[in-house]
């Protein structure tokens, strides 16, 4: 079943892997995304999930939106450019970014 109202919504799964010594910033910062990020208007779902393995840690965005214009709508966002603007060295690696759309999601 495609989205409740017959259209597909954007999903958009980021991994992110901070330096060990920003793992609590970034934490943070993504704490703060999630309050901001879940308020805005088109944003439907956005879960932070925390993986820790063999000594690296790892966060996990899953967000869901109404459509694409919604997904721009996020990227643009105070929040959303005041993160990237602080968050330049604290990834050991550049976050993995998957934007994927409905084929058949529970609702």
């Amino acid at each position: 079943m495609i989205g409740g109202s017959g259209t597909a919504h954007v999903n958009v799964q980021a991994i992110i892997v901070p330096k060990p010594e920003y793992a609590a910033q970034v934490e943070q910062e993504m704490r703060t995304m999630v309050l901001h990020s879940r308020q805005e208007e088109g944003n439907l779902r956005y879960d932070l999930l925390r993986e820790e393995q063999n000594g690296l840690l790892r966060f996990h965005v899953q967000e869901r939106y109404r459509d694409m214009e919604a997904v721009e709508a996020h990227r643009a966002s105070a929040h959303y450019q005041a993160y990237r603007a602080k968050a330049g060295d604290w990834f050991s690696e550049a976050p993995q970014v998957t934007v994927l759309q409905d084929v058949d999601v529970a609702s």
